[in-house]
């Protein structure tokens, strides 16, 4: 048993990190003077939306996903971002030459729907157009996270049905996961694993969940889940690797006797899960089948740069 709590987001601490410089709204600025108005939207309604980057030996891993994904999602929620593609890229690789940055960053791009004449949530009240900031950070992935494992606890709390916040959604409006984070370290785990509306396993409140049994890779259907970039690199993988893999339903039965469990995300990769509501996972240890996806998900980084 572990004697404190670790995340997915684990990294070694960074004095560079006080002093680095932060996009707003085209400017960029030293990180005390990085602020938004009160009356933005974001910070009075969450209403906004994100995607995590990572920046590998001078490459954005994937980013054009990240940004299809950021398109779409806006698309959906009528944010007007205010930028094309070219231009928000540019944008980030500024931030990035304003602070020397060339590996081992986690950028974290952000639009909301702009500042509002007044604190209510009416969409037509934000009439100054989007506010964008853009946070990178030196922050590189702690790799005993992998050699610790990660511990879940089955919380209460769901991840919605489309027709109350699509969970695909990469919004600021995170409570309903931060409860949940908060309802699993109350039961002494380090995340917690969340259900979808009709008791199958889904996701955690931050990363993707996938399950091995018997050598095949089990993960949710995606239908109540955030659609993560690394998911789906780790679903093709395993076709690429002729591992089979399962977008299904499943349920706790299934989890707790699985062989392997591990996590996805941009931030840690893959990350292995070693106990679930106080059940140990197969051997308690990083598994083959997680061995073998993290090593291919590290030179298809290679590739993506290539």
């Amino acid at each position: 048993m572990q004697d404190s709590h670790i995340s997915t987001h684990d990294a070694a601490a960074d004095d560079r990190n006080d002093h680095i410089k932060i996009y707003v709204d085209g400017r960029i600025v030293p990180r005390a003077e990085a602020v938004v108005s009160v009356y933005d939207s974001g910070f009075m309604l969450g209403d906004g939306i994100w995607e995590g980057l990572r920046l590998y030996e001078g490459h954005i891993a994937f980013f054009d996903d990240h940004l299809d994904r950021l398109f779409e999602t806006s698309l959906y929620t009528e944010i007007e971002i205010g930028m094309d593609r070219a231009a928000l890229k540019q944008a980030v690789w500024d931030t990035l030459a304003a602070n020397g940055m060339t590996t081992d960053v986690h950028i974290r791009l952000m639009v909301t729907r702009g500042r509002k004449t007044k604190p209510f949530q009416h969409p037509h009240l934000s009439m100054f157009g989007s506010t964008i900031v853009i946070i990178a950070e030196h922050s590189k992935p702690d790799e005993s996270v992998v050699t610790r494992g990660i511990r879940l606890s089955t919380v209460p709390h769901h991840r919605g049905l489309p027709l109350t916040q699509d969970a695909k959604l990469n919004s600021h409006s995170k409570l309903n996961c931060i409860i949940a984070l908060n309802h699993a370290v109350r039961a002494g785990a380090d995340e917690a694993l969340m259900l979808d509306p009709f008791g199958f396993v889904n996701t955690t409140n931050a990363c993707n969940f996938f399950i091995v049994k018997k050598g095949s890779v089990w993960t949710s259907t995606g239908d109540y889940c955030m659609n993560g970039i690394t998911r789906q690199k780790v679903i093709d993988l395993c076709r690429d690797l002729e591992i089979p893999v399962f977008e299904r339903n499943y349920s706790l039965v299934d989890t707790y006797g699985a062989d392997e469990a591990f996590l996805t995300g941009t931030f840690g990769a893959q990350t292995p899960v070693f106990e679930i509501d106080g059940r140990v996972i197969g051997d308690g240890v990083a598994g083959p089948v997680f061995a073998r996806l993290r090593a291919a998900y590290k030179a298809l980084i290679k590739a993506d740069a290539a």
